[in-house]
């Protein structure tokens, strides 16, 4: 399972992944146009998870590079859903979040629909924030949702590794 770079290839997989009757119901789903943006902008990742070789899912991520390190992991799907990958997906995530983005802070949100999304997020060690209520329109539902906020801090995310990972990713910049 590798993550790797998205490209203008990648758009089709990503359209018919979030136009999915698993996905449509709690994900945004842009345009060509839309997904391009994203990869000109610099303070934007879309990746692709790859498994065998082959697209199994993607990310979204923004505010790389903010001042603070915060950073919004905006949008994440697999295509096979209700097999147990989801848990491990988040976490490859969170990490790259933290060692190759260098976050400070990751956050995302789920609609609050979206009971799997909330149990595999608490369980990868994210924190619920908050709720806002009846706050985003969801075409696939016909209905205002609340979106559930969630977050997770580098010194959560550090206690939640082996002790020699703390150690490497804790340490100064420079001094491993």
């Amino acid at each position: 399972m590798t993550l790797r770079a998205a490209g203008f290839a990648d758009f089709a997989f990503i359209r018919d992944l979030v136009r999915s009757p698993d996905c449509a119901p709690y994900l945004t789903d842009e345009d060509e146009s839309g997904l391009a943006a994203y990869l000109a902008d610099s303070s934007a990742r879309l990746q692709i998870w790859d498994i065998a070789g082959q697209p199994a899912g993607f990310a979204l991520w923004c505010d790389v590079g903010a001042p603070g390190g915060v950073i919004e992991l905006r949008r994440l799907a697999l295509s096979q859903t209700g097999q147990g990958a989801g848990l491990g997906f988040v976490q490859a995530l969170t990490d790259y979040g933290f060692t190759d983005l260098n976050a400070s802070r990751i956050w995302l949100d789920a609609i609050g629909e979206n009971i799997r999304a909330q149990k595999t997020y608490v369980r990868a060690g994210y924190v619920v924030e908050g709720c806002l209520r009846a706050h985003d329109f969801r075409p696939a539902l016909g209905r205002v949702s609340d979106m559930v906020l969630f977050g997770m801090l580098r010194d959560e995310w550090l206690q939640r590794r082996t002790p020699a990972a703390q150690a490497h990713l804790a340490a100064p910049p420079g001094a491993n």
